[in-house]
């Protein structure tokens, strides 16, 4: 699906430096723009873009998976395996229930709003009224049937699982909210604005409030309320960031093209949003119901890891998804695909040694957690196996989505769900936590690979490159030969991991100082400087 033309195509074009001279500016869709499937200048400014967006996202999402880090730790050691099995629970239906009621509205306001930035207003209208009747329809019914409910999800926290849900419940369509006004700022604002709210806000006050109440004994009700009052926090904050951005953007009531262009795109998308959201999750749902809470904390704690690794690659999503959203629009494939090469072969560098290094030391990671939590260690090492797939096709789902196929993406993680969760119904009352592992594993793979084929059919431009295969091979051959070395005579636990991350952090300074790679480094850091000239697709300096 591509922008229609005319004039909403055209508010999808971005200023681009000319290259004729004359006024400094031309609009990429406009006279003289680069073909589709041309690179050009054009080319050159999109991934010099995505480059200096990219690193602002990886910075953010470092911070967040820093305290996210801190927050696990916080509710591992104050809670222990069944407390923090049903803290995992909680949190788990919040996310499975609240991209339910998304509709997939949070991804058509990023596809959406920068291909018809006139009509922003009335988008946002369209996108949020049916996912907040839905929430609260769901709210009501999850308040009602909460005490049939606890036992089967929550079964060793007592009376307290009856009002942990219904507190959910209470929150639902204020997470609803806050998730579709968050991706309205990411599709509308600068970077900065959505880092600021999703990987800083968030992040770092959940560690501090579920900290406070670790200390003072009060309890997972308590807990659980300090997980979610910055949620309510964030939707203040969101609005008042849309609200600049979208005054007089089509401020009229919205008609039926605009609900039927919306929708139909975010429809397709509602399903596998929910499919995405519950991923994870289902996995710790499905092993506290089946295998008990301590097996279910052990699982969200592996889990934990397991999303800490993909932080490169969520930040790097955060930061092109908007962008591949306009070239595509625009017709632009081959630069679409650049876009997503290039940042493939950032998140192989950043994201497969720690993918690696899970493999090799698991237990010294999970020990961190405490000693209850080293029965993880075979589940640890085959997610982190897996998730060398996920990260070395690259976000292909978001390249599938911001190219109008969301029909294709659900079908693909339908396939993933469907390994997920009959692998995990066949094997998890056998073997707890190892067994959410093996079927979360074979449903990451059978995804990213449909996907990932698919992407290639729909964008007609190849997604991989001689050179992203040589960098991914030589990170490979480097961690494995390190992790091996230390591994192999000194074990897997704390110490051995210190060992092996000091060596590969002599080795990559040691890279450093090789010309060819100082001269790479050079370049890439040249690109997130902004260039004079250039203005982003949300007219405020993306």
């Amino acid at each position: 699906m591509t922008a229609p033309a005319g004039r909403h195509r055209a508010t999808a074009a971005r200023l681009v430096p000319d290259p004729r001279g004359r006024n400094g500016t031309r609009p990429a869709g406009g006279s003289g723009a680069t073909p589709a499937g041309g690179g050009g200048t054009d080319g050159g400014e999109s991934v010099r873009r995505s480059a200096r967006s990219g690193a602002l996202g990886l910075a953010g999402a470092a911070v967040s998976g820093l305290f996210g880090f801190l927050l696990t730790v916080v509710v591992t050691r104050g809670f222990g395996t069944a407390g923090s099995g049903a803290f995992f629970a909680l949190v788990g239906v919040i996310t499975v229930a609240g991209a339910l009621c998304c509709l997939g509205a949070d991804t058509g306001l990023i596809w959406a709003l920068p291909r018809w930035r006139d009509r922003g207003v009335r988008i946002l209208m369209v996108a949020l009224v049916p996912p907040l009747l839905a929430s609260v329809l769901l709210a009501g019914a999850v308040a009602a049937a909460a005490g049939a409910l606890a036992p089967r999800l929550l079964p060793d926290a007592g009376g307290d699982g009856v009002v942990l849900l219904r507190l959910v419940a209470a929150a639902l369509p204020v997470a609803v909210a806050m998730t579709l006004l968050l991706a309205a700022v990411r599709a509308v604002r600068p970077i900065r604005h959505y880092v600021a709210v999703q990987f800083l806000l968030l992040p770092i006050s959940r560690p501090v409030l579920v900290g406070a109440v670790a200390l003072a004994g009060a309890g997972l009700v308590a807990a659980a309320i300090g997980w979610l009052v910055p949620v309510a926090v964030a939707v203040l904050v969101c609005a008042a960031m849309l609200v600049p951005a979208l005054r007089g953007a089509g401020g009229a009531r919205p008609d039926g093209t605009d609900w039927r262009r919306f929708w139909g795109f975010a429809s397709a998308r509602a399903a596998s949003a929910a499919i995405d959201a519950a991923s994870m999750w289902v996995g710790v749902l499905l092993t506290a119901a089946l295998a008990g809470q301590s097996e279910a904390g052990v699982f969200g704690a592996v889990g934990r890891y397991v999303l800490a690794g993909q932080l490169a690659m969520q930040g790097l999503r955060v930061a092109v998804a908007p962008q591949l959203s306009a070239l595509l629009g625009a017709g632009r494939r081959a630069d679409a695909a650049a876009v997503h090469r290039q940042t493939t072969t950032w998140v192989i560098v950043l994201s497969w040694p720690v993918y690696l290094l899970l493999a090799f030391f698991a237990p010294g990671f999970l020990r961190l957690f405490g000693s209850g939590f080293t029965a993880g260690t075979g589940a640890l090492t085959v997610l982190a196996v897996a998730m060398l797939v996920n990260v070395g096709l690259g976000n292909v789902q978001t390249l599938l989505l911001m190219s109008g196929a969301s029909r294709i993406h659900l079908a693909a993680a339908a396939a993933g769900l469907a390994v997920t969760l009959g692998g995990g119904i066949a094997l998890i009352p056998r073997y707890g936590a190892l067994g959410a592992a093996l079927a979360w594993a074979g449903g990451i793979v059978v995804e990213n690979v449909s996907a990932a084929l698919a992407a290639r059919r729909v964008i007609g431009e190849p997604l991989l490159s001689a050179a992203l295969v040589r960098t991914a091979l030589g990170v490979g051959a480097a961690v494995c030969a390190v992790g091996a070395a230390v591994a192999v005579p000194a074990g897997r636990g704390v110490l051995p991991l210190l060992v092996a991350v000091g060596v590969l952090a002599l080795g990559a300074g040691g890279a450093l100082a090789v010309p060819g790679v100082r001269r790479r480094v050079t370049g890439v850091v040249a690109t997130l400087r902004p260039r004079p000239g250039a203005v982003s697709e949300n007219r405020e300096g993306r």
